[in-house]
């Protein structure tokens, strides 16, 4: 019998019965399964129950709605500014600005969706999720509103100095800078934000080269003993007799300051004492001592036919030579020995008694007369500047300048504005006619055959005058001079009368007549005509430009002993007609 045949008929009726159990199993676990998918997909479009993001809730909502309820509810707290601290000042940056913003998107990612994990089902129905929101921060954008709001908030060093105002000591202190450290400020807010919304920017102070010390102790040290008191010169009058031989002046400490500079190498003050400026202010403090005098030239003067010297005097001259080192030297010291000693020594007169009386004129050795236009202000300034000339000595090889005797012209002088020529044009400034005056001075000059250095003719011909013998003059440059090498001394007599300027020269003919003779007019150029509608316009008269060549002849013993000749060129006077009322 074989192994099946062994069953009995009740083990072939159960059989069948235990197969449809397995099955029935089988699909309950299958019911389970598709229930159990339905809900995770049904718990994937929804946010966790009870879920905050950064403290909102957004439990049950969709992956939209949970976006929208974030950017509504936190808009004006992602807009807070952020407040960064520079040492003690506030500045603020818009986040929006600085690029620093809330990232709603990824704040609400992986809340949703769906999962076959049991444990995120679990979630899903239990809820209580808690996240922060996202941020996202722009680092070049952050950095540039960083930079903005900071612009201007780096401070240089403060580099203090020493200076002398007078003899005082001036300070200016020495002061550290201020530097920023951007780039530790922006790794902070990226890092910190928005959890925090004040941050402090990390500053240096910088040091300035000059410290404050070395400041304090130049200034009390080496500075200061320099200028604290003056400087006392002694020395003597070689013709004076006790008391009066000895001469003692002062070089105040505001003059020994202005030889005091100071010096700054690398850091380190010292002071710089320059010996030739103290050797001029010592002079200029023994000149203003009134210890000291200028020698005097002796005077001639004229008294009705005959001459008189007023007798010249030596001087008394301090010799610096050398003074400047030994006042540097004083300097250094305190007290009394803040004296140095110097030498004085007289000095003689240019023009002595024994030359004046030995050169005193004997005669009027040339004379000149010019003719006055009716112009009263003209004539004013002719007037004011003849008194000036009349009386003025000429030694023998002395040089005359008439501006250096005039000086300028100028209202407080008296004088007034009248016309002179300018760039071929008629116009008018002070002093404007005592070119008259200088014409004058030029002939008596030229016909007492004394040399001349220098004239300077007007720029066109005016008829008053004597043709190419005649002399402009000009504050400063143009001037009209002479040398005295007559051998004798001579008196100018300068004198207005009527319409009538003369000049004369007292003294002793060198020769017994100077003559002057003049060319034919040559290279002749006609004038133009001008209309002039500009206020301040002077008409003049057409008069041609030209040419003339003027010789000075010397004659001594009835013969030519010598000979000189000069050009004189004018332009044209144009023809100016003036519009303007």
């Amino acid at each position: 019998m074989t192994h099946d045949d062994r069953w009995s008929d009740d083990e072939l009726v159960d059989r069948p019965r235990r197969g449809r159990g397995w099955i029935a199993g089988a699909f309950v676990l299958l019911v389970i399964a598709a229930l159990y998918v339905a809900a995770a997909m049904y718990f994937g479009d929804k946010v966790p129950a009870d879920t905050r993001v950064g403290g909102v809730a957004v439990g049950g909502k969709t992956p939209a709605e949970a976006q929208s309820a974030l950017e509504e509810q936190l808009a004006d707290e992602e807009a807070e500014p952020v407040t960064l601290d520079v040492a003690g000042t506030s500045v603020e940056l818009t986040p929006a600005d600085a690029g620093l913003s809330y990232d709603y998107e990824a704040s609400v990612a992986g809340l949703t969706g769906f999962s076959l994990n049991p444990v995120d089902l679990v979630n899903h129905v239990r809820g209580g999720v808690e996240r922060e929101v996202e941020v996202q921060v722009d680092d070049d954008a952050l950095a540039a509103a960083v930079d903005e709001a900071t612009d201007g908030m780096d401070k240089k060093p403060t580099e203090g100095k020493v200076s002398l105002d007078g003899a005082k000591v001036v300070k200016t202190s020495s002061k550290p800078g201020l530097a920023l450290e951007r780039d530790k400020a922006v790794a902070a807010i990226a890092d910190g934000w928005p959890g925090e919304r004040s941050f402090e920017v990390p500053t240096t102070a910088p040091k300035p080269k000059l410290s404050q010390a070395e400041i304090d102790r130049f200034a009390q040290d080496d500075l200061t003993p320099l200028v604290s008191a003056p400087v006392k010169v002694t020395t003597t009058d070689p013709k004076g007799s006790g008391a009066a031989k000895n001469i003692s002046f002062e070089v105040t400490a505001e003059q020994l300051a202005a030889a005091v500079s100071v010096q700054d190498s690398q850091g380190k003050l010292s002071a710089k004492v320059d010996e030739a400026k103290l050797q001029e202010m010592a002079a200029a403090a023994g000149r203003g001592s009134g210890r000291f005098r200028a020698a005097q030239d002796a005077v001639v003067t004229r008294n009705g036919r005959s001459f008189s010297v007023s007798p010249s005097s030596t001087g008394l001259e301090l010799d610096s030579t050398g003074l400047g080192a030994k006042v540097a030297e004083a300097m250094k010291k305190s007290g009394a020995q803040r004296t140095v000693a110097a030498t004085s020594k007289q000095t003689k007169p240019d023009f002595t008694t024994m030359e004046a009386r030995r050169t005193l004129p004997k005669e009027q050795i040339s004379t000149f007369t010019t003719y006055l236009p009716d112009n009263p202000v003209r004539t004013n300034n002719i007037k004011i500047a003849a008194r000036q000339l009349n009386g003025a000595y000429v030694a023998p090889g002395e040089t005359f300048s008439l501006n250096g005797l005039l000086g300028p012209r100028t209202a407080a002088k008296g004088y007034q504005k009248a016309g002179v020529i300018n760039a071929g044009r008629l116009t008018e400034d002070y002093g404007g006619g005592i070119s008259q005056l200088s014409t004058t001075l030029f002939n008596a000059v030229f016909f007492s055959g004394a040399k001349i250095e220098e004239f300077h003719p007007h720029s066109f011909y005016i008829s008053r005058y004597p043709e190419g013998r005649e002399a402009t003059i000009s504050w400063p440059d143009v001037d009209n001079r002479f040398t005295n090498d007559t051998g004798a001394g001579i008196l100018i007599n300068a004198s207005v009368n009527g319409d009538e300027v003369t000049v004369s020269f007292d003294g002793r003919k060198a020769y017994d007549k100077v003559e002057a003779n003049k060319s034919a007019r040559r290279n002749l150029v006609q004038p133009k005509k001008i209309t002039d509608n500009k206020k301040g316009c002077v008409p003049q008269s057409p008069a041609p430009g030209f040419s003339v060549d003027i010789t000075r002849t010397f004659i001594k013993g009835g013969r030519t002993v010598k000979s000189s000749s000069f050009t004189t060129t004018y332009i044209p006077q144009d023809d100016v007609t003036c519009t303007n009322p």
